[in-house]
């Protein structure tokens, strides 16, 4: 997968689950682990690596960003990574020329996580809140 496959330049926001979608259960995972992914992303913010923080969810093997919760460990479906909008421009995922895009589109990281999904057809940023 190129990184230019990675990046949907069509909705960000809603990522709506299909029955029996995988989605389910990463709605489920992320629930579960709100308040660990929120702790981390203010810490990204507050030590000044990131204003804008991005975690990943994935299912499998991944080299990007850094691994704060593993499936295998805590026996979810979802591996968590986290990452930064300066990582995803340097790795090439966030073409330059959309990072500005990419930025009006982000959301209030105290209120929403923002969640880059990679599942097999491809991947795509959505916006979490963090109560509901």
């Amino acid at each position: 997968m190129q990184p230019e496959d990675l990046l949907n330049e069509g909705n960000k926001e809603n990522l709506e689950p299909a029955k029996n979608s995988p989605l389910l259960s990463l709605e489920r995972d992320l629930k579960f682990f709100k308040d660990s992914i929120h702790e981390v992303a203010i810490e990204i913010m507050v030590e000044g690596l990131s204003s804008y923080p991005i975690f990943i969810a994935h299912q499998h093997e991944l080299k990007l960003g850094e691994l704060i919760l593993d499936r295998h460990d805590l026996n979810s479906d979802w591996s968590i990574h986290a990452s930064t909008l300066e990582e995803f421009t340097e790795r090439g995922v966030i073409k330059p020329e959309l990072k500005e895009r990419f930025i009006g589109s982000y959301k209030n990281p105290n209120e929403y996580m923002c969640v880059f999904v990679v599942v097999p057809e491809g991947a795509n940023f959505v916006y979490v809140p963090y109560k509901k």
